[in-house]
Order: structure tokens, then sequence, then C-alpha cells
């Protein structure tokens, strides 16, 4: 290397699954060259299901046209900001100026090292959620703040103990981040919690950002932070398209709260990119549209996956939440032979992937609270699940 890398980079690791995935591409390789089949992976949350036919034509009609493929405007075309606010209207009952108070995203992945940017200075402190989202530690990290971790435990049903909060030295803290649906933890929102994440932000004049991208998923009361009253004077609320709408790979997501907070944003987010490719613009706007039977049809293939992926759990004998919400099934574990430098959860994952050729993701990976936990992505169809759950049962 010509040059040392920036000190930043030092305070970060690959994505675990990065790392990962090469690792099973290696295993793939070699299963492959002895007539084996390929490794299930059940680990990341990337919906395998298709987007609403309507934004599918969209795209295709739109794309070929003329005069479609320039720079777009930073702050998304205004069909789209309209499409996010009249989405949160009739599903979350949230009044949104599309004016100012959304920002489209390529992916609220985005957002979250844009909002660590633009508030973050070095030496500020940031709440994290232990267990939580990876990406929330390390891009308040690169910003060069500093990580103040609050535990969130299956005895207070994955919720912040506010009155621990209390009892912390929170001088310096500018941010806390939360997640409802909660990833890995399943944990569904509460108007309650939300009231009281209103009240602790307004107290201690704390930015709380909510990820709230699995609120449809497994639910039937999609829940946003937004709609306390006063919420929008320290909450910003992060939301895709990604899991309500099967479009994880088209990057499209959003960030809403106070127009103030948003031109902020903004301020950054125009340094980095140049707009989103129109025609996805468009093709999200009809996805928006879709109607309460979109969101039924797609739970309806989720509560079948989760029974099979509940059996999973069964089969290693975890302790998991039949009442989840989310993508993903959250297990503890208690294996009898945990080696030396792994985790309980890291031994049961270990162990099945290179015995019953099933990856299961370690809990370890979300925090010091994830290390007894695994975690099933119901991201594979239902037949598949069943292939994992038979390979399991005889590798057990």
């Amino acid at each position: 290397m010509i040059i040392p890398p920036a000190h930043r980079t030092e305070s970060v690791r690959e994505y675990y699954f990065s790392i990962k995935n090469r690792e099973i591409a290696r295993l793939n390789a070699e299963r492959a060259e002895r007539g084996e089949e390929p490794i299930i992976n059940l680990g990341i949350g990337s919906p395998d299901g298709t987007p609403p036919r309507e934004a599918l034509s969209v795209l295709a009609e739109t794309a070929v046209r003329d005069g479609v493929h320039g720079y777009q405007s930073y702050t998304g075309i205004p069909e789209l900001r309209k499409a996010f606010c009249d989405w949160y209207g009739r599903y979350y009952g949230v009044t949104l100026d599309p004016s100012s108070e959304i920002q489209p995203l390529t992916g609220s992945k985005e957002g979250i090292l844009l909002t660590s940017l633009a508030f973050l200075n070095p030496g500020d402190k940031v709440l994290v959620p232990d267990p939580g989202y990876p990406t929330y530690s390390s891009a308040s990290l690169i910003a060069g703040a500093e990580i103040v971790y609050y535990d969130l435990l299956r005895e207070n049903g994955w919720y912040p103990d506010f009155e621990a909060l209390e009892r912390m030295d929170l001088a310096g803290v500018k941010m806390m981040w939360t997640n409802y649906p909660g990833m890995p933890t399943g944990a569904r929102a509460s108007k309650a919690l939300y009231e009281q994440l209103v009240s602790f932000g307004r107290k201690h004049k704390i930015l709380i950002v909510n990820d709230n991208p699995y609120s449809f998923i497994r639910t039937r009361e999609p829940l946003s932070i937004l709609s306390v009253p006063g919420a929008k004077d320290c909450c910003l609320e992060m939301n895709s398209l990604s899991k309500a709408h099967n479009m994880a790979g088209w990057r499209l997501g959003m960030i809403s709260g106070d127009a103030a907070v948003i031109k902020e944003i903004l301020k950054v987010k125009s340094q980095m990119d140049s707009g989103i490719f129109r025609p996805l613009q468009l093709a999200a706007v009809k996805a928006l549209e879709s109607g309460p039977e979109w969101f039924e049809k797609l739970n309806a293939e989720y509560y079948r996956r989760a029974e099979v992926a509940g059996r999973i759990m069964d089969a290693l004998g975890a302790e998991y939440d039949k009442d989840s919400s989310g993508l993903f099934l959250f297990g503890k574990v208690s294996p009898s032979d945990v080696p030396e430098g792994k985790t309980p959860g890291e031994a049961v994952s270990d162990r099945i992937l290179y015995e019953a050729g099933v990856f299961i993701t370690p809990g370890f990976i979300f925090g010091r609270n994830g290390r007894d936990y695994i975690r099933i992505s119901l991201c594979a169809p239902v037949p598949v699940l069943e292939k994992a759950l038979r390979k399991v049962l005889i590798n057990r």
C-alpha cells in the first residue's frame, strides 16, 4: 500500500456478512468438487420475493424513454416525495410536508451514515442498542463519535430500560439509535414505547433516530415514532421499500423529520451522489400505492416461513418468541460444548454450518447481549427452510 489508510478505518472492520459470504463461497466450491449440494444460507435478510408487478411495469416502461437517464434532483422527484408522505399518512397516521420533511435515500442504510456525518463531531457520544444493527456502531465510529451501548434484554421485552438510562452519565450524548420492530430481536414497537422515547429525547436534548424498515412484516399494525405528538422536535425516522415491497436491491429509502434537520442531511447527501435513477423513483411511487392486500399476501408467506423456521429453532433447542415481528427469528441456545474463544451462538452456528451445510447467523455480531443467540432469516422459501430443517435434524 503506497499510503496508510485513514485513521477512521482503524476503528471499524469489514462487515461480518462480507467476510462470511466469502467463506461460504469457498466451502461451496469445495462441496461442488465433492459432488455435494451447496450450503443453505439462512443468514442475511435479503427478501427473495418479487416487487409489486405494477412497479416493475413502470420501471420497464420508463427506462426505455428518452430524457430519463440524466442526473436527478438531490431531493428526489416531487412525485416520490409526495408518495412517501401519502404512504405515511395512509398507514402510520403521520402528516409530513413533501417539500421539506422527506429526503429520499439510496436505501436507509445510506441514511445511517449521512445522519452520523451531518450531526456527530469527534468526541460526541451516541447511544447504540445492544443487540442491534452493527452499522449504527460503524457509522458512529467513522464519524469519530464515542459509542455508549444501552442494553436490550429479553426479560425486558427487548425494550430500553429507561430507569437505567436515567442513571447513566448522559453528558455529551447527542444521538440515540432505535429500531422497532427490532433487528435481530423481532421485538414489536408500541405506542407507549415511542412516547417514552420522545419524552426521553426531549428531556435530554438527544436526537432519537428510529430505523423502521420492518414495520409491515409479520404485524397488522405498522407504527411510526412520528405519530407521537411533538416527535418531530427530537426524532428522525428512516424507512425503505426493501423489506415491505421486496425491493432491497433497488436501494430506495427515505428519512423524515423536522425540516431543519432534513436540510442538514441534504447538505451531506448532495456531496455524495447525483440523485436516484428517475425510472426507479417512478416505480417506487407505484409500489408505495400498494393497498392492504399486498401486505396481507406478503405476510401470509412470512408467517408460513416463520412456522418452519420455528421448527428449526426447536430442533436446535433454542428458546424464541413465537409472537415476534420482522424478517427474523432470534433464539437463545445452550450448547453443551462451547470451544474456547467462541460464544454459545457461534458454536451452534459453526456446528450446523460444517456438519449440516446450513448457515444461521450467530448473535454475537449484534453485540454482547446476543452472545447466547442465533438468528434465522425468513428470506428463503418454505421448501428451502424445510430442507434446512431436515439437514439440522439429521446432524443435531
